[in-house]
């Protein structure tokens, strides 16, 4: 099996890689795109019919196409800019090469078993994480989504290339379980493999700073209405917050406008991202973050406004198939996350668990992410072994 994942990895490793060894692979662009190429190609080797949901979401079936009770594994092709290779493409990888492993076994599944390639999972391009499960789910309205727009002004929609279809009809009896395996990310796996509990609640909002444009050589200071000052301290706020309440929180994008070394800016529009063990803990943090930067925005002469764009509440998983996943892989550790996936939003319509492969450094969302051969070869033996017990 060794030798085949090797094959498998290898092929993909140069798709989306930037000059930094991070990876640029943003929903429905080029490489992307490339990628959902390749999915087509190993599924059609191993027969396996592909269909799309018309959210963009991919499924290669192993049995009747959403016949009942289906049992899906895989995970997202998309990264964060400058992201690691691991985080969503192991799980794909990792189903298919799992789905080998049931047939060399002569394993003859009982429910449909689909490899599913979930987009815009990370929300680089479109800004709201997760948003094929979540469209798949209901979570998100099919116009709102087609109406989001990235960068450079192209809309969801127009890249799928029509209205998101929404919804699954008879999604709860359809899906009997979704199973998702995906690196660690976080230095809390001791083994090879572990099992999920929860995910944090998490949720993203964005900042609006307005002052006065002007020049940076001729306004004195006290006339100033500078924005970047209120974003500045906003940082340092959300910081402060996060470690007083044992939570995270990070604000790592920004735009200013007009983005000149010799100007006053007029606006800065910055995104905080904010997870807690809690729902109340989280509540309590970003209100006191709002609360500082507005304060800080009177003493600075600025406005803001605050938009809230993505939330994802607490996740625990089903316990019982939890537990008996790590029955099954010999008492696997079983361990919360703070980071966000498809399997927390469907976990709220359909039985869901996850799969972990250990992270050596811990590091992810950074081209230093990693995971060993060896663990992610236990990892597929372990989807195999859940994926056959569960068929």
């Amino acid at each position: 099996m060794a030798a085949t994942f090797s094959e498998l990895w290898n092929g993909i490793a140069p798709i989306g890689r930037a000059a930094n060894g991070g990876y640029l692979r943003y929903a429905l662009e080029e490489p992307e795109l490339v990628l959902r190429d390749w999915f087509r190609n190993q599924a059609a080797r191993r027969d396996m019919p592909v269909t799309d949901d018309g959210n963009g979401n991919l499924f290669a079936w192993w049995g009747d196409q959403w016949g009942h009770d289906a049992v899906l594994t895989g995970s997202h092709f998309d990264s964060v800019p400058h992201g690691g290779g691991f985080d969503g493409p192991l799980g794909i990888v990792s189903g298919f090469l799992a789905v080998d492993e049931l047939r060399r076994r002569g394993h003859v599944p009982s429910k449909p078993i689909a490899v599913v390639a979930f987009v815009e999972e990370e929300g680089g391009r479109f800004g709201v994480p997760c948003l094929g499960s979540r469209l798949l789910s209901g979570a998100i309205e099919p116009s709102q989504a087609a109406a989001l727009t990235d960068r450079e002004g192209i809309t969801f929609g127009e890249a799928l290339g029509d209205t998101p279809a929404g919804r699954l009809p008879g999604l709860t009896s359809r899906i009997g379980a979704l199973v998702e395996l995906h690196i660690e990310q976080g230095r809390a796996l001791e083994v090879p493999v572990g099992v999920a509990s929860a995910i944090w609640p998490h949720g993203r909002w964005r900042f609006d700073f307005t002052g006065h444009g002007d020049h940076a050589g001729t306004t004195r200071m006290a006339d100033r209405r500078d924005p970047m000052l209120t974003f500045a301290y906003t940082v340092l706020a959300a910081n402060k917050e996060a470690r007083l309440n044992g939570a995270h929180a990070t604000m790592a994008r920004v735009e200013v406008e007009p983005n000149a070394t010799n100007a006053i800016p007029s606006l800065v529009r910055g995104w905080l991202d904010a997870r807690a063990a809690e729902t109340g803990t989280l509540d309590t943090m970003v209100e006191a973050i709002l609360k500082r930067a507005h304060e800080r925005a009177g003493r600075d002469g600025t406005e803001i406004s605050v938009t809230s764009e993505s939330f994802s509440a607490e996740v625990t998983f089903e316990t019982s198939l939890a537990a008996r996943i790590s029955s099954l892989l010999g008492d696997a550790p079983i361990l919360p996350t703070g980071a966000g996936h498809d399997a927390g939003v469907l976990s709220a319509h359909v039985p869901t668990a996850m799969l972990f492969v250990r992270n050596p450094t811990g590091v992810s969302h950074s081209p230093a992410e990693h995971a060993d051969e060896a663990d992610c070869v236990e990892g597929i033996g372990a989807l195999a072994r859940v994926l056959g017990d569960l068929t």
